[in-house]
Order: structure tokens, then sequence, then C-alpha cells
């Protein structure tokens, strides 16, 4: 039985938890180890079956708990040379290995395939992992869902995609003209529609549950995002993330 879970999703901070009742990797280290150990506990979760954590990009919100859960589990990092290279002195590790979009890593029985994505970063990947003959995959911050992603995309059963604005909110809201042609780019965020229309695209593929993720609490709403899915939610799983908090768990199985 594969586990997932968003232990925290946001701006001010993300993670995401994939494993099975052996191991298990983190995605991304955007919140301290307490807050970690605290919500692996409050969802039944262990911090012992994790093995790795895997680095999408530099910013703050992605890697402010890198050097203390990978320290102080005793667990390796994994990142890009310059998301490496950018992120903040007293936030690095010497735990951390480079990788680079197109490897494939084996944690245990567990394999995790890097690729690009478009992002306003130094130099950043997604990941989709693949355990127990299941595929599961971490998409947010992402500009565009370009070629790279919808491949990956097709092949997973589940995913963590980005939900970060609602268009509407975004335009009449208060963030300045420059911060929103950023997050509206083709490396910045994907809003609720383009979520949406990149799953709608999917043809053929065994996907049907959906973590609905890096929801911005300025730009958008748990229940516009979740109205948006409405037209697929007979055939598909669709669960939001929280910024304050775990998500549910969810249980996968062939």
């Amino acid at each position: 039985m594969v586990q997932i879970c968003a232990l925290a999703s946001g701006s001010n901070g993300n993670c995401y938890y994939v494993g099975n009742g052996y191991e298990a990797v983190l995605i991304d280290a955007g919140i301290s180890n307490r807050q970690l150990k605290q919500r692996l506990k409050d969802t039944g979760l262990s911090v012992e079956k994790i093995r790795a954590v895997f680095i999408t990009h530099e910013h703050t919100d992605h890697i402010r708990g890198m050097r203390s859960i990978i320290e102080k589990n005793n667990i390796p990092g994994f990142a890009t040379r310059k998301t490496y290279q950018n992120v903040p002195v007293n936030y690095r590790s010497e735990k951390v290995n480079y990788i680079s979009a197109g490897d494939t890593f084996q944690v245990g029985s567990i394999k995790i395939h890097a690729f690009d994505k478009q992002h306003d970063a130094a130099e950043p990947v997604s990941f989709r992992i693949e355990i127990d003959g299941l595929h599961v995959a971490v998409l947010t911050d992402l500009g565009k869902a370009c070629q790279t992603v919808k491949e990956q995309l097709s092949m997973c059963h589940a995913a963590f995609l980005e939900c970060n604005y609602d268009a509407s909110l975004l335009q009449t809201g208060s963030y300045p003209a420059y911060l929103k042609k950023r997050v509206s780019s083709d490396f910045g965020h994907l809003s609720n529609h383009q979520a949406f229309e990149l799953v709608r695209s999917l043809t053929g593929s065994p996907l049907n549950t959906l973590f609905l993720s890096h929801i911005s609490a300025e730009n958008n709403r748990v229940e516009l995002a979740m109205d948006v899915f409405k037209p697929i939610e007979k055939t598909h799983r669709v669960e939001p993330t929280s910024r304050f908090g775990a998500s549910k768990v969810i249980e996968l199985s062939l």
C-alpha cells in the first residue's frame, strides 16, 4: 500500500511525502524538522521511514528546513547543482548530492525520476516517484505545463498538482503589476483552470488521484480550486492541500 500526503503546501512551506510500509521519500523541505515530525505524527506516518529528501528548487518555501531535516535525521538530500549553489549558506548541508534533469535514482525500492520544468529558479526540476508499481508526480511551481510535464504526468496514478491562483482574484488583488505578471507568466505558477486543462488533456492515463497544491492565500481559495475540478469528480479523487498543516493521507494500490 502506497501512502501519499502533503505535509505542507503553499508559499509558507512545501513538503510532500510518498512512501509505503517500509520506506518513504520527501519532495522539498520547506518546513522545520520539528514541524515535520509533528505533522507526521498527526497523520500516523513515521519519520524513521524517510530515506531521502529531493529538492525541486531553491526558493525559501521549498528549502527552509533542508539542513535540519537532512542532518537531524541522518538522511541524504538531492538537488541540482545550480539549485544548491543558490541555496543560502545557513540552509546548506554537506549531505546534499547533485542531480540533473533526466536522472533516475534508486532509494531502496523507490525510483525517483527528475525532469525539467519551467519556473523562475536557477535549475528547477520536478519529480515522478515510482513505488510498488505506482507512479506519483509532484508538480508545483510550474509556469507552464510543457510537453515534458505532460508526458510525465500521463504515466502517473496520482499527482500533487499546482493550483496556485484564480485568474480573476489575481488580476483584481493587491499584488503590484510586476508580481501579477510574474505569477501568471510561463515561468511563474499554474492557475486553477490551467491545472484542470492539463489533466483534461491527458488520454489513456491511469491518473485518478489529485492533491490540489500550492494554493495561494492571496489569490485563490480552496473552494474555487475544487469547483474547477468538479467536472471530473466522478472519475478522479480530488483533495485539497493546506498551508497550515498536513493533508489527508491517501492510500493507493494497483
